[in-house]
């Protein structure tokens, strides 16, 4: 039994055969996961359209292109493509042309994927002899006694005047409160709040990305219980949960941990600014020294809390940003300026690693929860 996913992962283990479309980083981490406990399962090829400029094998799984499969890979087996996010469509629409029709997408980014990294993390924390709270538990454990007075709970969610148009019925997420990030940068205007009044950093926006909205939340909101997410990616929450989160025990509410192989900090120098981590390094070392060890246990480990997404109580928020922002406006002067667009949200990135060590230092301090993900694709 999982906790995540327990259906689609007792699909996955009774197909006929299994496979993974791809043999890039995707493809590598759903390998080392699915081949591992808990799942152990048996993958038998990664399939690519060609096997030039691709490796032999992925782990132990060998490697296969379209004139393999004829012979190797069954028409009713489960191809799970693990891929990025942008060649989904061109992918699935390949392999239905060649017969495979019992597709299923594992991207970066999608619902499965962040599940069954989920039932990983648990595993792991529980080997640690650490907790794995999940906010559902917690919440069915609450009794009319043990409920204190129900508080404020306001969550936002960030929207910028450059968000595409969205397909999905956002009605289920009416009660977040969206707020404009960067709206010191266009006279463009999409919510009703915006990241630019009050006491606020809203100009800062291309390096900070929703992080000038978590400046003018921490700023300006004063709700008992703080939530931040973005317009296409949303806490599984409804308004009955968040009332009884406002009466619960519950101090921080945090999505499931990105996993990475084979360490945080060498994936974010091959993904990133190698030199920026060096930075965040001696901001740290000179302005929070007591949180190097928990810096340095987050980048030397396999897990981090992405997307600056978080529940928390003001009080913590509070702590969490009179540490955070000084540390970032250190690593804005002493980094180099970026031109590549992506780069340049280098403070954004640094701030998920920098939220991961945090809650890493207070992990006995605070009674932090899980809660699931939804990505709008």
């Amino acid at each position: 039994m999982y906790y995540y996913a327990d259906d689609m992962i007792k699909t996955m283990k009774h197909s006929p055969q299994l496979i993974l479309f791809g043999a890039g980083h995707m493809a590598e981490l759903a390998v080392f996961c699915l081949t591992r406990e808990p799942y152990r399962f048996p993958i038998s090829y990664c399939l690519v359209s060609e096997k030039e400029g691709n490796p032999i094998k992925i782990g132990t799984v060998p490697v296969i292109d379209y004139i393999d499969a004829e012979e190797l890979v069954q028409k009713d087996a489960l191809i799970l493509i693990a891929t990025a996010e942008k060649p989904l469509d061109s992918i699935r629409q390949g392999l239905i042309q060649r017969g495979f029709s019992n597709l299923l997408p594992l991207t970066f980014e999608n619902d499965l994927w962040s599940l069954l990294r989920g039932n990983i993390y648990r595993d792991f924390m529980l080997s640690q002899k650490k907790p794995y709270r999940t906010l559902e538990e917690e919440l069915e454990k609450l009794t009319a006694a043990g409920q204190t007075e129900e508080k404020t709970v306001r969550v936002y969610t960030v929207r910028c005047h450059m968000d595409r148009e969205l397909g999905e019925d956002l009605s289920p997420y009416s009660w977040e409160t969206p707020i404009q990030a960067g709206a010191a940068l266009t006279k463009q205007r999409v919510c009703k709040i915006c990241d630019h009044t009050g006491d606020q950093i809203s100009e800062k926006n291309r390096q900070y990305c929703e992080l000038t909205a978590l400046y003018w939340i921490w700023k300006n909101d004063r709700s008992d219980y703080v939530g931040l997410g973005h317009y296409r990616r949303h806490f599984e929450l409804d308004e009955e949960q968040l009332r009884k989160l406002s009466r619960s025990d519950v101090d921080v509410v945090l999505t499931i941990p990105i996993m990475d192989i084979p360490d945080v900090e060498t994936v974010y120098r091959r993904d990133h600014i190698g030199a920026d981590w060096e930075v965040m390094l001696e901001a740290v070392g000179k302005l929070a020294p007591d949180y190097m060890d928990a810096v340095r246990a987050m980048g030397s480990g396999n897990f981090y809390y992405a997307y600056n997404m978080f529940l928390m109580r003001r009080e913590i928020l509070e702590d969490y940003c009179e540490w955070l922002f000084p540390i970032l406006f250190y690593c804005e002067a002493h980094c180099e300026a970026k031109e590549d667009l992506y780069q340049n949200r280098y403070i954004g990135f640094l701030a998920e690693h920098l939220m991961s060590a945090y809650f890493v230092h207070h992990e006995k301090d605070y009674k932090i929860v899980h809660a699931k993900k939804h990505f709008i694709m």
